[in-house]
């Protein structure tokens, strides 16, 4: 979308098709079981390393998709507006805004790499090392619980609509 498209609203924002989505993601990576049941700190830093959790199984679920595939960059857009605001209102300043986003962007994508190759095989051992290395947790020996959960939530996406994901609604 053109800057001008924008400006002047000429043109609808691709990205608010995906915004229930985005709220789905947030909301589900709020949910105190990850926090009281799987051991994730229930500090900042964990919360920000369950959103990135959770938006890396919705992207990982939209790139098996060739309808959703071309659309995570949409979603990815959303991350980086909400972690963008997030960053303003913790009082960063524009001159390191920027690189601040670069860097969770890094994040971001180390992270669904890490998790795309553990999911993909199911390897409960490499998923649970990578959520040592990637996730905040208040008890280290909950990383496996916190797999278990985590590739429950993948199947239930893999069984999740593209239309029920575009409504940000998960299957059952």
């Amino acid at each position: 979308m053109s800057f001008f498209s924008r400006l002047f609203g000429t043109q609808q924002d691709p990205r608010e098709e995906w915004r229930s989505l985005w709220h789905r993601i947030v909301e589900e990576a709020r949910d105190p079981d990850w926090y009281r049941m799987c051991g994730v700190a229930d500090t900042v830093e964990g919360r920000f390393d369950m959103v990135t959790l959770m938006l890396s199984l919705v992207l990982l679920r939209m790139e098996k998709d060739e309808e959703l595939a071309p659309d995570t960059a949409l979603l990815t857009e959303l991350f980086v507006e909400d972690m963008e605001g997030q960053l303003r209102e913790a009082g960063i300043g524009d001159p390191t805004v920027g690189k601040k986003i670069g860097n969770l962007m890094s994040t971001m994508g180390g992270r669904l790499g890490a998790y795309r190759s553990a999911l993909a095989d199911e390897d409960r051992v490499a998923l649970a090392a990578a959520l040592k290395r990637n996730v905040t947790m208040a008890q280290e020996d909950e990383a496996e619980a916190l797999g278990e959960r985590m590739i429950r939530l993948d199947k239930r996406l893999s069984r999740t609509s593209a239309d029920q994901l575009r409504a940000g609604e998960f299957e059952g």
